[in-house]
This record gives structure tokens, C-alpha cells and sequence, in this order.
């Protein structure tokens, strides 16, 4: 059984979690949740990042004492992670005793190694808020490219670093005034006398990823490493250096360090041994953290390591940024979103799983767009993963599964066997080939039970067993589903273990299935996603304007001030019998495709219930991705007459709304409707 200890970088106690934070610690939480199914042993720490200028300032803005300040903000942090389903084995502080402790152990092993020296340092100085400027503090021109509006220790456009003294006409981001020049002495770190060792262990190959050891080697390790300085002159919120007083150890030299030190406090409260864990080759040690820290946790972070007696990263696991639609977080444009906001609008699920169908093992970014995500959750959980359940569970509730497991044409096999697939993907923290996987198969289980149709077997008597067949073999399959989406979407698993009556405990049950037992009442799983709550929550993160609620009447809800109506006028009036001789049917997409040479065609093929199917083309290709289509419910025209069209025959028609080749949306019945329903 593989021992893992799980990091994420720790959140810094200056302000609440937004939205961009979670695209690491829901990535982490994943891969700890699938390593825990696996029956590994892995624990995940996490803590606090609490000390700093920064901290110092904010708590004398409140009024307030630092310690007041950190104990607040970590309730908030620990309320929002919670409220996203993450789960740390140990939540700590970098303020702490063990995190001191720790510090000081590290510290006398570097300077036992010789590596620390003390240098005069020309520092930027605030007089008016009469402090030392922390590189966060200051802002003004890169001395390397000269972008402008860049903060003290590294630039945006060409990350270049550099210290605050270096930036070119610099203000203070405290009191907007232009710094004074001080200088003070202060503690380095010779990094440069481990660079053989940084060299051949970030270009080894199995620690870091290969466009982060090719950034390494081209920006810092093709010339000597500038001495790092890793101290800072009061007044700190800090830890006093002890053998230099009046110093306190910079907030990037016992952040990291804080990583052990709520394992230490972890260990201490479940009898565990500490160097189990931080010095023991039987234990794989992996950080996940965002591509703007790189710098300190694959060069600063191992030289400490290294120069203690503490095993070095296993793994750094390193993510890009998170855009929404395209573009930087913006607060005038609402997309900024606090994960309390988010959790006031929106079920942590969806976003669980939105990120889970993005990430890959890339450092590329991650764009959150709005209008796919409401489409993407709907249509591939809603409309596929959950619907399998709803469309079985409710006509087995009144009976048992069968005890034996019924033919199925290999489906459950199949399953079975892509669980490796599957499970070698969330191991490379490519979540997005994973999800692939799983949605394929939700594909094929779903047109089973459309093929099937349980609720036509249901009501004939004399089709008992055959619809208790048909169920165990959908219901079997849901939870192989809902196995593989556990790490992803935790709760669901919980419901469908409370569905069979047998709680999903590890992997491998994906490989048994579950016979003999009684069905549970079907419980409602997933909601589809409201975007009327997707824009409230973007008005209430707005800077400049206050939210808006989501309208409880019809009126307010769809009130567009006609402009609709105006666009296009109304219809010449028609007799209800005109209307009626209009069948419209609630539809399944079972499979969609581009068609060939068509610049605005996709092939669907639809599933009007009871063995029905029509193939209908569909002008609606730039605006749908076929991927995005299959399993949703469209509403379809079933008896308009086959149309012969220049790349096949058409059977029908879906309906949607919209004026342009752009603007299309397509229309849905709510949850609960079936494929063949007629709409009135």
C-alpha cells in the first residue's frame, strides 16, 4: 500500500478563497479522494499562511490583533473549503508552536552548512505608514521589459524577478506615496552552492513537469543563483530569527515549512511518528500548487530540504491560472467570485466537476465560460450521468435486484475494464481524459435503457422479471459511474451507495456488482443549473453596482422590455386544430457528429422513446459541440415530413430560439420528462 502525503500551497490569511483559488485545491482534493478509493494511504495537510507585512497591516486597518485577524480569516477559509467538499486530514497555521519549532531546526541545519551570510540591503521604506515595504507593497515599472503597474518581485509579462529596490518608479500600494531608500542588514541563503543539486533535480525527469524544468533551466539555472534573502527587520509579524534578534524570518521561509508543520500537529494528535512521514523513503510527498510560486517551491523549497535531514517533493504538480470567459478575473465585471458567493447561488457540484472535465497534466490555464458550464454540467451530468439513475431506480424501488446478474451484451464488462483507464488518468491528474471515459460509458448505458424502455415494461404485469433485469443492469451501471465519479463528486457517490443500500467503499467494486438487495427510494441527485442564478451570482460580485435577486414572479424572471418581440414580429394567428396536427416530442440525443463539408450542420440522432429514433440535421454546428449534445432532452418535430437535403435526409426538427447563427438556444423540458412525451 503506497504512504502519500498531499499539499496544496497554503491559502495566505490577507483575504477570503475566491473561485481562481479552487482550481487547485479542488484538483488536490480529487486526486487525494481517488488515491483514498484506491485503498492507498494518503493524507492531505493543509494550513494558513500567516505571517508577513501584509497581515501586519490589515489587522491595524481592523483594529484588531494579528492573532485575531488569522484565527477570523481561518474559520472563513475553513468554512468555504468545507462548503466545496474538501477534505483536509489536517487544517493548521503557520503561526504555531510546531511550525516554530520546525523553523528553527532548519534554520540551524542551513547555517551549519555554512550557507547563511548577512548583507546591507537597500530596502524601500513607507514613512507614512512607517514600515519596510513587503514586495507585495510595491508597485511601478520592471526593471527588465518596463511593463508598468508591476508589483516588487516579479513581473507579469516577462517573469523576470527581482526585488522591490529594483523597480522603477515605485509607489507604496499602502499610502500611494513614492518609498523612501533605507538600508538594513539582513540574512541570505547561498542557494547557488546547491546548484548541481537543483540542476539534476529538477531536470530528472519524475519530479516536476517538462515545460517547468525547461522554464527552470532557461530563466535561473543557466547562470548562478542569486543569494536569497530570507530575513526581514521589524516591525514583522513574524518568528524572531533567535540568533539574530530584531530579524524575523521572511513569510516564504516558514510558509513551506508550515507544510510539515501541520503534519507534525496531524501526527501529534493520531499517535503518529513525524519522520514517518518527512524523512522516510516509504512515503511519496506531492505539492500541488499555481505556476506564480514555481519559483519558490522548485528551487528555494528543495535547497532548504536538502540542507536538513527531510526527504525532498516526490512530485510538484503545478497548474495554470483560471480565466472566465476568456479574460483575467475582473471585479467591475462580476467575475471575481468569492467561493461563499458562488456557494449563496450555486451547488459546489457543478463547479466540482466543471474544473474535474478541464484539468489535465498541463500548466496550461483553465477558462471557466459561463455559457458552457451551465450547458456542459446539464448536459453531461444531469442529462446523462443522473438520468441513468431516474430513469431506472424508481421502477425497482418496489422490488429487488435480480440475484444473478443479467446479460448485457458486455456492457458492465467493458465498464469494468475501463476502470483501468480511467484510474491511470486520475493518477496523471489528466481529470479531463477521465471524464471522457466515464461519459462515454454513461453513452451506452443510456441507450440501453432507452432501447429497453423500463417504463413501457412497467406497465405489464407478465413483464416483471424483464423489467427487474433491465433495472438491475441500469442501476449496476449507474454505480460503476458513480464509483469512477467519486473523487469528483463525492456526494453523489454517498447517494448512490444510500440507493443500493451498500455505500461505495473502494475501486474495485466497480468490478462486482451489486445483486439480491432491496432499491432505495430514488432521491433527487443533481439540479439542473439555472442561469438566472449564474447571473445573480456575477451581479453580486460586482464592484459598481449592487445584485440583483433572482426574480420570484414570471414577469420579473423573463422580463426583457419586449425587446424580443420587437426583433421579430408575431405570427399571423392559427386555429388550434393547425396547432395540434404539430407533434412535438420530448427527444434524447444519442449520438451527435459534424457532418462533412456543412458549415453549420450536425447529425443527431434522437430517441423519441419506445425504440423510435429519428435523424434529424440540425443547423446548429459553432454554436453546440456534439460531445455537449449527447444525452440532453431537446424537444423534436416529430411528424414534420423527411426533408432531402444536400448532405442527407432529415427526419424532423428540433426546435430552439434565437435570430442569428450565433444566437441559438435550444429548448429543454425540466427534469422529469421523458423521450416520446408529447408537448401540449
Amino acid at each position: 500500500m503506497r504512504q502519500t502525503l498531499v499539499t496544496s500551497a497554503l491559502p495566505y490569511a490577507n483575504g477570503h478563497i475566491h473561485i481562481g483559488h479552487l482550481v487547485e485545491y479542488l484538483q488536490t482534493d480529487i486526486w487525494v479522494r481517488f488515491q483514498k478509493l484506491r485503498g492507498n494511504r494518503c493524507i492531505y495537510i493543509c494550513a494558513d499562511d500567516t505571517h508577513g507585512t501584509a497581515i501586519m497591516i490589515r489587522a491595524r486597518e481592523d483594529g484588531i490583533t494579528e492573532e485575531e485577524l488569522i484565527a477570523e480569516m481561518q474559520r472563513a477559509h475553513v468554512r468555504d473549503f468545507a462548503g466545496f467538499d474538501i477534505e483536509f486530514d489536517n487544517y493548521g497555521s503557520t503561526h504555531s508552536d510546531e511550525n516554530r519549532q520546525l523553523c528553527e531546526e532548519i534554520w540551524a541545519s542551513i547555517r551549519q552548512a555554512g550557507l547563511v551570510s548577512e548583507q546591507a540591503v537597500t530596502q524601500l521604506y513607507d514613512a507614512d505608514a512607517g514600515t519596510f515595504l513587503a514586495d507585495r507593497f510595491v508597485q511601478g515599472t520592471c526593471p527588465k521589459c518596463g511593463a508598468i503597474e508591476q508589483y516588487g518581485d516579479s513581473c507579469d509579462r516577462c517573469g523576470a524577478h527581482y526585488s522591490p529596490a529594483e523597480v522603477l518608479n515605485p509607489i507604496s500600494t499602502l499610502t500611494g506615496v513614492t518609498p523612501e531608500v533605507r538600508s538594513a542588514d539582513h540574512l541570505f541563503i547561498n542557494i547557488e552552492r546547491l546548484h548541481d543539486f537543483l540542476h539534476e533535480w529538477t531536470r530528472g525527469g519524475e519530479h516536476l513537469q517538462p515545460e517547468i524544468a525547461n522554464y527552470l533551466a532557461g530563466h535561473f539555472l543557466h547562470e548562478p543563483l542569486k543569494d536569497w534573502d530570507v530575513s526581514r527587520p521589524a516591525p514583522y509579524f513574524g518568528f524572531e530569527i533567535p540568533d539574530s534578534p530584531g530579524n524575523y524570518w521572511y513569510v516564504w521561509f516558514d510558509a513551506p515549512i508550515g507544510y510539515m508543520a501541520s503534519t507534525m500537529a496531524w501526527c501529534n494528535k493520531h499517535g503518529e511518528n513525524f519522520d514517518d512521514w518527512w524523512a522516510s523513503e516509504g512515503t511519496e510527498i506531492h505539492h500541488f500548487i499555481g505556476k506564480d510560486i514555481t519559483y519558490f517551491h522548485t528551487l528555494f523549497w528543495p535547497a532548504m530540504l536538502k540542507s536538513s535531514r527531510y526527504s525532498l517533493p516526490t512530485k510538484i504538480h503545478i497548474h495554470g491560472f483560471l480565466t472566465v470567459d476568456g479574460e483575467k478575473m475582473s471585479k467591475s465585471k462580476g467575475t471575481f467570485v468569492q467561493a461563499s458567493t458562488y456557494l449563496e447561488h450555486l451547488d459546489p457540484a457543478y463547479l466540482r466537476y466543471y474544473y474535474a472535465s478541464k484539468l489535465t497534466p498541463r500548466v496550461d490555464d483553465l477558462d471557466l465560460n459561463l455559457d458552457e458550464f451551465a450547458v456542459k454540467v446539464n448536459s453531461d451530468m444531469v442529462g446523462n450521468v443522473v438520468n441513468l439513475a431516474s430513469r431506472t431506480a424508481k421502477f425497482a424501488a418496489a422490488t429487488t435486484l435480480a440475484d444473478a446478474y443479467p446479460d448485457d451484451a458486455g456492457l458492465f464488462a467493458q465498464a469494468a475494464n475501463d476502470g483501468d483507464a480511467i484510474a491511470e488518468a486520475y493518477e496523471a491528474c489528466d481529470f479531463a481524459r477521465a471524464i471522457r471515459i466515464i461519459l462515454a460509458m454513461a453513452d451506452r448505458a443510456n441507450q440501453f435503457i432507452e432501447h429497453n424502455a423500463p417504463w413501457i415494461l412497467a406497465k405489464d404485469t407478465a413483464k416483471a422479471d424483464e423489467l427487474r433485469d433491465v433495472c438491475t443492469i441500469g442501476l449496476n451501471l449507474f454505480r460503476q459511474l458513480a464509483i469512477y465519479l467519486a473523487p469528483v463528486l463525492p456526494r453523489l457517490a454517498r447517494q448512490t451507495g444510500e440507493l443500493h443500500g451498500k455505500p461505495i467503499e473502494h475501486w474495485d467494486e466497480s468490478k462486482t456488482p451489486v445483486l439480491g438487495v432491496a432499491v432505495g427510494k430514488f432521491e433527487h441527485m443533481m439540479r439542473r443549473v439555472d442561469r438566472k442564478r449564474v447571473d445573480a451570482m456575477i451581479a453580486q460580485s460586482k464592484e459598481d453596482e449592487p445584485a440583483e435577486p433572482v426574480a420570484e414572479s414570471p414577469a420579473a424572471a423573463f422580463d426583457d422590455g419586449g425587446a424580443a418581440l420587437e426583433a421579430e414580429p408575431l405570427a399571423e394567428t392559427c386555429s388550434f386544430d393547425d396547432f395540434l396536427r404539430v407533434d412535438l416530442r420530448v427527444a434524447r440525443v444519442i449520438a451527435a457528429e459534424d457532418v462533412a463539408g456543412a458549415k453549420k450542420l450536425l447529425k443527431l440522432t434522437l430517441g423519441l422513446g419506445g425504440g423510435h429514433e429519428r435523424t434529424v440535421l440540425a443547423g446548429i454546428k459553432g454554436v453546440y459541440q456534439p460531445k455537449e449534445l449527447v444525452g440532453r432532452l431537446v424537444v423534436c418535430v416529430a411528424n414534420l415530413a423527411p426533408r432531402k437535403m444536400k448532405f442527407g435526409q432529415s427526419e424532423g426538427m428540433i426546435v430552439a430560439a434565437g435570430g442569428g447563427d450565433k444566437e441559438i438556444f435550444l429548448l429543454a423540458p425540466d427534469d422529469g420528462a421523458k423521450p416520446g412525451q408529447r408537448v401540449h
